[in-house]
Protein backbone atom coordinates (compact mmCIF):
# COMPACT_ATOMS: atom_id res chain seq x y z
CA UNK A 1 0.00 0.00 0.00
CA UNK A 2 2.61 2.31 -0.77
CA UNK A 3 1.00 5.71 -1.60
CA UNK A 4 2.88 8.38 -2.61
CA UNK A 5 0.87 11.43 -4.70
CA UNK A 6 2.45 12.13 -8.05
CA UNK A 7 1.21 11.47 -11.60
CA UNK A 8 -1.42 9.49 -10.90
CA UNK A 9 -4.76 9.48 -12.70
CA UNK A 10 -8.42 10.31 -11.53
CA UNK A 11 -9.28 8.72 -7.97
CA UNK A 12 -6.02 7.24 -7.42
CA UNK A 13 -3.48 8.37 -4.33
CA UNK A 14 -4.32 10.29 -1.36
CA UNK A 15 -6.43 13.52 -1.58
CA UNK A 16 -5.97 17.13 0.48
CA UNK A 17 -8.79 19.30 1.25
CA UNK A 18 -8.04 22.24 3.37
CA UNK A 19 -10.73 22.59 6.12
CA UNK A 20 -11.52 24.85 8.70
CA UNK A 21 -10.23 24.17 12.41
CA UNK A 22 -13.62 23.83 13.65
CA UNK A 23 -14.23 20.30 12.53
CA UNK A 24 -14.45 19.08 15.96
CA UNK A 25 -10.80 17.46 15.83
CA UNK A 26 -8.70 19.31 18.68
CA UNK A 27 -4.84 17.85 17.52
CA UNK A 28 -2.08 17.12 20.32
CA UNK A 29 1.05 16.14 20.58
CA UNK A 30 0.25 12.14 21.10
CA UNK A 31 -2.63 12.70 18.14
CA UNK A 32 -1.70 15.31 15.54
CA UNK A 33 -3.91 13.40 13.57
CA UNK A 34 -7.48 12.16 13.04
CA UNK A 35 -8.40 8.74 11.34
CA UNK A 36 -12.38 8.66 10.93
CA UNK A 37 -14.23 4.94 11.10
CA UNK A 38 -13.81 4.26 7.12
CA UNK A 39 -10.29 5.49 6.75
CA UNK A 40 -9.55 2.90 9.87
CA UNK A 41 -11.47 0.04 8.70
CA UNK A 42 -9.14 0.33 4.75
CA UNK A 43 -6.24 0.66 6.57
CA UNK A 44 -7.42 -2.55 8.53
CA UNK A 45 -8.51 -4.17 5.35
CA UNK A 46 -5.48 -2.81 3.55
CA UNK A 47 -2.86 -4.27 6.35
CA UNK A 48 -4.56 -7.72 6.34
CA UNK A 49 -4.94 -8.17 2.61
CA UNK A 50 -1.57 -6.70 1.55
CA UNK A 51 0.57 -6.04 4.68
CA UNK A 52 2.74 -8.42 6.54
CA UNK A 53 2.31 -9.57 10.30
CA UNK A 54 3.80 -6.85 12.58
CA UNK A 55 3.23 -3.74 9.73
CA UNK A 56 1.25 -0.43 10.48
CA UNK A 57 0.95 2.30 8.67
CA UNK A 58 3.11 5.03 7.84
CA UNK A 59 1.88 8.14 7.58
CA UNK A 60 3.81 11.09 5.97
CA UNK A 61 4.90 14.11 4.27
CA UNK A 62 7.58 14.55 1.49
CA UNK A 63 9.55 17.54 -0.80
CA UNK A 64 7.30 17.17 -4.11
CA UNK A 65 4.53 16.71 -6.14
CA UNK A 66 3.30 19.89 -7.86
CA UNK A 67 2.27 22.10 -4.85
CA UNK A 68 5.54 21.96 -3.12
CA UNK A 69 4.84 18.62 -0.51
CA UNK A 70 2.94 15.14 -0.94
CA UNK A 71 1.29 12.94 1.59
CA UNK A 72 2.82 9.25 1.91
CA UNK A 73 0.95 6.07 2.67
CA UNK A 74 3.67 3.38 3.42
CA UNK A 75 3.28 0.04 5.40
CA UNK A 76 6.19 0.32 7.82
CA UNK A 77 7.31 -2.41 10.45
CA UNK A 78 9.79 -0.43 12.62
CA UNK A 79 9.28 2.80 14.51
CA UNK A 80 11.80 5.49 14.40
CA UNK A 81 13.31 7.82 17.31
CA UNK A 82 10.74 10.33 17.93
CA UNK A 83 7.94 8.56 15.98
CA UNK A 84 4.54 9.04 17.61
CA UNK A 85 2.56 6.21 17.34
CA UNK A 86 -1.50 6.30 17.52
CA UNK A 87 -3.42 3.04 17.76
CA UNK A 88 -7.07 3.30 16.42
CA UNK A 89 -8.93 0.67 17.63
CA UNK A 90 -6.31 -1.89 16.75
CA UNK A 91 -4.69 -0.42 13.59
CA UNK A 92 -1.69 1.11 14.22
CA UNK A 93 -0.63 4.44 12.48
CA UNK A 94 3.07 6.31 12.77
CA UNK A 95 4.05 9.19 12.07
CA UNK A 96 7.45 11.32 12.45
CA UNK A 97 8.00 14.34 14.30
CA UNK A 98 8.55 16.80 11.17
CA UNK A 99 5.35 14.89 8.81
CA UNK A 100 3.77 15.28 12.66
CA UNK A 101 4.13 19.49 12.18
CA UNK A 102 3.01 19.49 8.43
CA UNK A 103 0.15 17.01 9.54
CA UNK A 104 -1.34 18.28 12.85
CA UNK A 105 -5.27 18.66 12.76
CA UNK A 106 -5.58 16.78 9.76
CA UNK A 107 -8.23 14.52 9.63
CA UNK A 108 -7.69 11.61 6.76
CA UNK A 109 -11.23 9.91 5.82
CA UNK A 110 -12.02 7.31 3.04
CA UNK A 111 -14.33 8.17 0.57
CA UNK A 112 -16.20 6.46 -1.87
CA UNK A 113 -17.65 8.53 -4.81
CA UNK A 114 -18.19 9.89 -8.94
CA UNK A 115 -14.26 11.50 -8.19
CA UNK A 116 -12.94 8.37 -7.40
CA UNK A 117 -12.43 5.96 -3.80
CA UNK A 118 -9.11 6.53 -1.96
CA UNK A 119 -8.02 8.64 1.05
CA UNK A 120 -9.01 11.68 2.04
CA UNK A 121 -6.30 14.32 3.86
CA UNK A 122 -8.39 17.42 4.82
CA UNK A 123 -5.51 19.37 6.62
CA UNK A 124 -5.79 22.78 8.07
CA UNK A 125 -2.23 23.99 7.14
CA UNK A 126 -2.80 23.60 3.45
CA UNK A 127 -2.97 27.01 1.96
CA UNK A 128 -3.05 25.63 -1.63
CA UNK A 129 -4.05 22.44 -3.33
CA UNK A 130 -2.89 20.99 -6.91
CA UNK A 131 -5.54 19.76 -9.46
CA UNK A 132 -4.47 16.34 -8.69
CA UNK A 133 -5.36 16.55 -4.90
CA UNK A 134 -2.31 14.80 -3.80
CA UNK A 135 0.33 17.41 -2.98
CA UNK A 136 -0.65 21.22 -1.10
CA UNK A 137 1.79 23.92 0.25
Amino acid sequence: MSSSAGSCGSGCGPKSVAVEPSEGFSPTDEMPVLFTPSAVEAVGKALKDEGEAGDFLRVSVVGGGCSGYQYGLDFDKEERIGDIAIDFGGVKVVVDPVSAGYLRGTVVDYVTGLHGTGFQFKNPNAKRTCGCGSSFS
